[in-house]
C-alpha cells in the first residue's frame, strides 16, 4: 500500500463521517436554517467523496457526476434560502 492509498483511505473515511453528521444535523437540526446548512453542507461532502471515489477507481465519469452533484446542491440551496426569504422561489 503506498501513501496515496493510504490518502484516499483516510480521506474516503473523514468525508463519510461528515457525511453521517450532517445527515444527523438534517435530522436533528432545531431550526430550519440549521437543516438548509446541513443540506448544503451535505452536498459539498457528497462531492468530495465521488471526487475521491473517481481518483481511488481512476474514472473520469465519477468527475462528471461531481460536477453534476454540485450544480443540483447550488440550485437546491439557492431556491431553499429564497423561499425561505421570501416566501416564494418563482417571481
Amino acid at each position: 500500500m503506498n501513501v496515496l492509498d493510504l490518502a484516499l483511505t483516510l480521506g474516503i473515511g473523514a468525508v463519510t463521517l461528515t457525511l453521517l453528521l450532517c445527515g444527523w444535523r438534517l435530522l436533528r437540526g432545531p431550526t430550519i436554517a440549521d437543516r438548509v446548512l446541513a443540506l448544503d453542507t451535505l452536498y459539498l461532502s457528497l462531492v468530495a467523496l465521488v471526487v475521491l471515489l473517481g481518483l481511488r477507481w481512476q474514472t473520469p465519469l465519477l468527475f462528471e457526476a461531481a460536477l453534476i452533484v454540485a450544480l443540483l446542491g447550488f440550485v437546491g440551496t439557492v431556491a431553499l434560502a429564497r423561499y425561505l426569504s421570501r416566501g416564494d422561489v418563482v417571481e
